[in-house]
This record gives C-alpha cells, structure tokens and sequence, in this order.
C-alpha cells in the first residue's frame, strides 16, 4: 500500500493579533513551501495591501473589510474578501479570481490583465478602468467614468451605471442590466449577439448571478476615436 503524505491543515492568522507582514510573507513564500494551500485571515480591520501579488495555487478568505490594493497585482490565487473592499481591489491581477462579497471602493479592477473580479454589491467610481483583458461581474452598481479607457476584456454590471459608463472605450464590451444615465464618449448601445448571450451566461454562472442574458444591453465602442480627427473639434 503505499504511504499517503499528510495533507496540511488550513492556516490561520488573526490580524488583531499577528502582523500584516507575517501574513504576506507566508502568503509569498512559506506556503508553497509548506504545502499549505489554504489560508484564512481574521481581523483585517481596513489594513492596506492584504494579499497582493500572489503567485501561486492559493486559497484565500479575508473574514472582514479590506483597505487599499487588496489582492492587487493577484495571480493564480483565489481571494475571497467576506467584506467591503477600499480603493484598487483587484488593481492589476493577471489570472486567478478575486470575489468581493460586500462593496468594492473606487477602481476595483483597474488595469486588470486576466482572471475574474466578482462584487457581489456596488462598486463605486472607474470600476475597470484602463481593463486590460480580465472579466468583472459586479452585482449591484457602477459609478461613474467605470470602463474608462478599457480596452480589452468584459465588464458585467447586474445593476446601473452613473455617468460617461464606458468613455473612450477600446476592445472591450459591458454588458449592463440597469439604467444608464449616461454614455461616455465613443461608446454606444449594440445588439447583443448570440455570442454575447453565450458568454454573458457563462460569467454570470461563474459569478453566481441568477439573471437571464436577455436583460442586458450591450455596450462598446463606436471606434471613431481610433484615429485622429481634427475637424471634430473635441466633439465626439
């Protein structure tokens, strides 16, 4: 028979009392060492930079709200935050999945290059902006200038959107549920395809949202701001 390897228990740190710094170090280096796959975390209390840049196979859960940059720059790992998030949840993630199960600050998911971003409640100003190819599902609200400059990848808003949704967009689409009040530059309304139903409902299954990809609109871009145009006088 052969010899079966015990697996580690889940780690656990608490941050009232544990410092922030043991945390990311362990998350950067001791767990891979020691096998450990699993890590929850107690008390965060609002501090800044929890779990950013992780570069492995982890499974994270923040039991509380998270400060600025909370697994920003994230790839591989899956970090789930049992809260609200401050400004630049998910800045920059390359793979993996960030799910925010409270409400998420300004720029969640700015200049995200891959993975999946899930806020289950409202995200406040530039929610992707600058996207780069990740996938957002946010379930309530965007506020304004969210999409801003995005320019590759989807955003999903299960709720509305404030002002200029999607000004100066590029290759990416947002698919939004709510009302809009208003489109940025360069951005408008399309058809939805069956391609853009296809995909909606694989990232709402993936998000754990219950809507239908019948009641979205899409947005993206117009394209008139590819190339420059001077007699345009700064209209678009």
């Amino acid at each position: 028979m052969a010899n079966l390897r015990p697996v580690p228990a889940a780690r656990e740190f608490d941050l009232a009392k544990d410092s922030l710094r043991d945390l990311n170090l362990f998350l950067h280096r001791h767990a891979v060492e020691q096998g450990v796959s699993q890590i929850r975390v107690r008390n965060p209390d609002g501090a800044h930079s929890i779990a950013c840049g992780l570069n492995a196979d982890l499974d994270v859960h923040i039991h509380g709200h998270v400060g600025y940059y909370a697994a920003g720059m994230n790839k591989h790992a899956s970090v789930t935050i049992h809260g609200n998030a401050g400004p630049g949840a998910g800045e920059n993630m390359m793979s993996g999945r960030v799910h925010i199960k409270g409400f998420a600050s300004t720029a969640a998911g700015a200049s995200a290059h891959g993975g999946l971003l899930v806020i289950d409640g409202d995200a406040s100003l530039r929610c992707g902006i600058s996207l780069k190819g990740a996938d957002i599902v946010v379930g309530g609200s965007v506020g304004s200038f969210s999409a801003f400059m995005a320019q590759a990848g989807r955003i999903v808003i299960c709720g509305d959107a404030e002002d200029a949704l999607g000004d100066s967009l590029y290759e990416a689409v947002i698919y939004v549920r709510g009302k809009v009040r208003s489109l940025g530059a360069d951005a408008r309304f399309e058809p939805m395809t069956d391609t853009d139903r296809a995909s909606l409902r694989g990232l709402l299954a993936a998000a754990g949202q219950p809507h239908e990809p019948g009641e979205f609109k899409r947005v993206a871009s117009a394209k008139s701001l590819y190339h420059w145009n001077a007699d345009a006088n700064q209209e678009y």
